[in-house]
């Protein structure tokens, strides 16, 4: 009986890597379908991502994108993101006027990057009341820790470092590490 049942398991076991191949493939086959621009061969998507808006989404070589990731492009918005990028799990990108992300930059875990507000104070409900959009940048070789929080208008500069949970309200120097809320820095970034 034992013999009948590991069988099963076996061929079970297996499989999972075909199955997990095929499963790519359809990511990246919906990816490339939803988004403006072609995707190139050497991005793997791990899970088909949400794509909603515009779809204006490039996308550079040989980025790591994970499942549950949400991208938005609305109005004039547009979302560009470097060759090796890596997204993790969860990470939203909502772009009413411009988000760049620099080439070698890795975003940890349910990071929200938007570069839009609601408008409030106006006589029109906050749902009706529009928005206000400036433009986010990350340089290239950034390190997003998980579930940063990156506010309109912010450049994060190359090499910079921010510590999981902070909220980037300001600008982030060049090989600067930031933490907190909002973030601050806290030590220069050390040359490996």
């Amino acid at each position: 009986m034992k013999r009948l049942l590991a069988f099963p398991a076996a061929a079970i076991r297996l499989s999972l890597p075909l199955w997990r191949k095929l499963n790519q493939a359809w990511a990246y086959t919906m990816l490339s379908v939803h988004l403006q621009h072609a995707v190139p061969s050497s991005v793997v998507v791990l899970g088909s991502p949400e794509i909603h808006g515009s779809a204006n989404v490039q996308l550079g070589e040989s980025l790591y994108l994970y499942p549950g990731l949400y991208l938005e492009t609305q109005e004039h918005g547009a979302i560009r993101i470097g060759d090796s990028v890596v997204l993790s799990r969860g990470v939203h990108v909502v772009a009413f006027s411009e988000i760049t992300i620099g080439a070698g930059t890795m975003i940890g875990e349910y990071t929200s990057i938007r570069d839009a507000n609601h408008r409030y104070g106006t006589d029109s409900s906050l749902r009706e009341s529009g928005h206000r959009a400036a433009p986010i940048s990350i340089g290239q070789n950034v390190w997003i820790g998980r579930g940063v929080t990156i506010l309109p208008g912010v450049t994060i500069h190359d090499n910079a470092v921010v510590g999981a949970n902070a909220v980037v309200t300001q600008d982030v120097l060049p090989q600067c590490v930031v933490a907190g809320v909002p973030a601050k820095p806290i030590q220069a970034r050390r040359a490996a």
